[in-house]
């Protein structure tokens, strides 16, 4: 474990840095705003596309490994709807973001981890499990809070569902990952200046990402209710990864595939989640406080699961 600790340890370091400089004013609010826009609209885009526009996919026995990281997804899905159900005392609002806190993650730190311990070939899985994660999380989550949340008034439910669908459809993410799919199974060539490109702005992606994960952090929101907060923070640090570890034991799966699939388990809840329940009328603040404390407790509870991967998958 203190091997694991330690190749990691300058994410986490990178994560801190950023907290510390936006509280310190460093360069300005500006700044990391800018850099969040940055981040979604041009470096995960290009990460995403030069990664499985040259991957080949046919040898990567992906059926497996797709359905390793939904059942840890879903499962982390159906807590928080049960968790939501339980303490619905709390709200819609606030059970639309325990839903959210339990299965989202921060693809962030999964590529950052993935390619800290298993080099260039666990960041390229880690790509790939993001590719397929990310059109379905997107999907499955909107729609649930669509369901949950209040509707505004002239927009029924049907309305609401087709105009979140639009807005996906201009997801950049999901874009990139369409478009680079398609340029794969086309066996279109790499091209030298296009790609190339492409691979200078990913080597730059990785530590400008952490430092805005970290900067988005906010630790004043950590007094909010203890129950939604211990709900989500079991369902997604602990059930996640554990019913991970319990199917790849099952599946026809590399020691590797486990291990990135673990690695997405173990990852606290992303950032994207709070600008979701900002915009459709979620519990923003409750949503800060999960990710902040998620973010915070990773710090341990990843290497523990990490270590344990290691040694139960023989990587």
């Amino acid at each position: 474990m203190f091997t694991t600790s330690l190749a990691i340890a300058p994410i986490f370091v990178l994560i801190l840095t950023g907290y510390g400089l936006r509280r310190a004013g460093l360069p300005s609010d500006e700044f990391w705003n800018l850099n969040d826009r940055l981040v979604y609209l041009i470096l995960m885009p290009a990460i995403f596309f030069h990664s499985i526009s040259t991957a080949d996919l046919g040898a990567a026995a992906l059926g497996g490994f797709a359905s390793l990281l939904y059942a840890g997804f879903f499962a982390g899905i159906l807590a928080g709807l049960i968790g939501a159900f339980v303490m619905r005392h709390h709200g819609r609002a606030a059970g639309s973001s325990l839903v959210q806190g339990a299965g989202r993650f921060n693809t962030f730190i999964a590529l950052a981890v993935a390619g800290a311990l298993y080099g260039p070939e666990g960041l390229e899985l880690a790509i790939i499990g993001a590719a397929l994660l990310v059109p379905v999380v997107n999907l499955t989550v909107v729609t649930i809070l669509v369901v949950m949340l209040p509707q505004e008034r002239g927009i029924g439910l049907g309305g609401q569902i087709m105009a979140t669908l639009k807005n996906l459809a201009k997801n950049p993410l999901i874009l990139s990952i369409a478009a680079a799919l398609a340029w794969n199974l086309a066996a279109l060539p790499r091209l030298p200046v296009f790609h190339d490109s492409l691979e200078i702005l990913g080597q730059a992606a990785l530590p400008i990402m952490l430092l805005c994960v970290g900067a988005n952090l906010k630790l004043r929101g950590l007094s909010t209710e203890a129950g939604p907060l211990a709900i989500a923070a079991i369902a997604k640090l602990l059930l996640f990864p554990g019913v991970i570890v319990i199917f790849a034991l099952v599946l026809d799966l590399t020691p590797l595939q486990a291990q990135i699939a673990l690695t997405f388990g173990a990852l606290p809840t992303g950032v994207a989640a709070y600008t979701l329940a900002r915009q459709m009328g979620g519990d923003a603040p409750l949503m800060a406080a999960m990710i902040t404390l998620q973010t915070l407790l990773s710090f341990v509870t990843m290497p523990l699961w990490l270590s344990l991967g290691e040694r139960i998958f023989g990587l």
